[in-house]
């Protein structure tokens, strides 16, 4: 591969524009996604006087959100507490997550859940209504803590109710499949975005932007997430000149169903919360040996140990078994139940076929509670940003609460700036034109899926659940080389973009993970197995450079408030 090729060059939009011959729409609070983060923050604008526009990629039901089968981590029980909530949370964080971002998120977790159920959301509740709504337990949770709806289909039904809340809003305009290429800044201000809907370009005005468009996992081989979630809004952030963060912790679920030519599925850890155990394929139990809290350890803790065992018996795959399940697993976990039944498997009786997946991108743009980022005007929140909350690893079923609180705190924040301006601030808008990069005379001609396959492979193998310096090098040499090609033909429709946009987020993972020469949360590097508290109890800061590159800074060291590994 020639050298000049492996240089990145990120640019600071896709595509060039006109708005001489471009439809514009102005609005207070642009909001792009639809999931828990961006729905609680248009809510939130839209309640405190804004007018939003909400933009999602897909139909506004097509979420992360709706895929989540677990729930939300709120302390309940009398044996629990905020205080416990919090330890958990730090020590899976590993070192990382900021003791004051998890303290304000955890302490507002009760009131999160009480506005989700004003809205309209229908958790389990106990048997006894005095008792009040059912709780499960999950990996790394030390009580059990997790409110859930229809057992193992939490986000559907918060979806459903948000999206209802957000057709109801008299100030809240929504327009779905519409695709944001480029984020746009006018004197350093993020003053809107350039989208394209049903092949046309749209532009997009507004006084305030969050970007809540959601995960990663599109980038690897293997992963729970669905198809739209390719990074668009890391990737947004990055070219506009937002700081990013903590991108090279990538969480690995453990317990994707597994069959040869079927579209994976989550199994939720509530499963193994309930009981469920995991065995190899001869039928033995090997988490115990693992780590003290079995099948409940942390979930990169979990995953390494099944990518052990599979190596160590030759086989593609483990397996759940959830016979060892109080009650029937069938009625406890009607969704699970209905995917396994279409290939024949019984939960009651058959031991599931699982693996990791690639599960959740803890980082993303760095941002305070208030969901700003280093760019002024641009906001970030959920999946798409890096709060402090997690750290190097995510606690499960925290994820869903910081959408809801920091996406109510972003709204709120973004409405504040409006009326600033509503107030006689000057307002910025978009600049009548805007270039993009260079086209190349004679583009290259490129296969797109073969391109897409050859990223997530390689993401699987060399940035993957283990790492080393020579895979991370090789990665991102080969990601500069593609990316090189990729940007040279004219990137005008949706497919290309998002392909340009998985690529901008593998190098920065290929990036952060070759700079933190330790091994952290989520982050394993054969080479450098042990965690160095000393050298990186901190987390690693990217920014894109004048010229297009990618530059690494390490943050201030914080002090864990765990010395051993989670």
């Amino acid at each position: 591969m020639h050298s000049s090729h492996a240089v990145p060059h990120f640019p600071h939009r896709l595509a060039p524009f006109d708005l001489r011959t471009t439809p514009l729409l102005r609005t207070d609070v642009l909001v792009i996604g639809s999931g828990i983060g961006g729905a609680c923050a248009a809510l939130h604008a839209a309640d405190a006087g804004a007018e939003v526009l909400l933009l999602a990629k897909d139909d506004l039901v097509d979420t992360n959100t709706a895929w989540a089968q677990g729930g939300i981590a709120v302390v309940t029980l009398a044996e629990d507490s905020l205080a416990t909530h919090v330890a958990d949370t730090l020590r899976v964080g590993a070192g990382v997550a900021s003791p004051d971002v998890v303290r304000e998120v955890v302490g507002s977790a009760s009131a999160a859940v009480e506005w989700l159920q004003r809205l309209g959301t229908r958790f389990d509740s106990c048997s006894r209504p005095a008792d009040g709504l059912e709780v499960s337990r999950e990996g790394g949770h030390s009580h059990a803590r997790v409110v859930h709806a229809n057992g193992d289909a939490t986000g559907q039904e918060i979806q459903r109710a948000l999206v209802a809340a957000l057709h109801a809003h008299p100030r809240i305009t929504v327009r779905p499949r519409v695709f944001v290429r480029d984020l746009v800044l006018q004197d350093g201000h993020c003053t809107g975005a350039m989208c394209l809907q049903d092949g046309m370009e749209l532009a997009v005005e507004a006084v305030s932007t969050i970007v809540a468009t959601g995960g990663t996992g599109q980038i690897y081989r293997e992963t729970t997430n669905p198809t739209g979630a390719s990074g668009d809004g890391h990737a947004l952030c990055f070219r506009a000149g937002a700081r990013m963060a903590d991108c090279e912790f990538v969480q690995f679920h453990p317990t994707t169903l597994y069959i040869a030519g079927a579209s994976r599925f989550l199994i939720s850890e509530v499963v193994r919360g309930a009981g469920a155990v995991l065995r190899d394929r001869n039928g033995e139990r090997f988490m115990t040996a693992a780590h003290p809290m079995a099948e409940l350890a942390p979930r990169d803790v979990v995953s390494r140990a099944i990518l052990d065992r599979m190596v160590a018996t030759n086989d593609t795959h483990v397996y759940l078994d959830l016979t060892t399940v109080q009650g029937d697993p069938r009625t406890l976990f009607p969704s699970i139940a209905h995917i396994c039944s279409t290939f024949d498997l019984d939960l009651a009786k058959d031991h599931i076929p699982v693996r990791p997946g690639a599960h959740y991108f803890v980082g993303g743009a760095a941002t305070d509670t208030d969901g700003r980022t280093s760019v002024p005007g641009l906001f970030a929140v959920g999946e798409a940003a890096a709060s402090g909350l997690h750290g190097a690893n995510r606690l499960a079923s925290n994820s869903l609460l910081e959408g809801a609180v920091i996406g109510r705190k972003a709204g709120l924040a973004a409405a504040a700036v409006g009326r600033e301006v509503a107030a006689g601030q000057p307002r910025l808008g978009l600049p009548q034109f805007g270039d993009g990069p260079p086209i190349a005379a004679a583009p290259p001609r490129l296969l797109h899926d073969d391109l897409l396959y050859a990223l997530k492979s390689l993401m699987w193998r060399q940035v993957g659940l283990r790492r080393d310096a020579a895979g991370l090098a090789d990665a991102r040499a080969r990601i500069a080389f593609w990316h090189h090609y990729l940007v040279r033909a004219p990137l005008r429709d949706r497919r290309a973009c998002e392909l340009a946009n998985m690529l901008t987020v593998a190098a920065m993972v290929a990036e952060s993970a070759l700079v933190r020469s330790e091994s952290r949360g989520t982050h394993f590097r054969s080479d450098f197995p042990e965690r160095d508290d000393a050298g990186y109890c901190r987390s690693i800061f990217l920014e894109r450079t004048s010229d297009g590159g990618i530059r690494a800074e390490l943050g201030p060291s914080r002090s864990p408030t765990d010395r051993k590994p989670a």
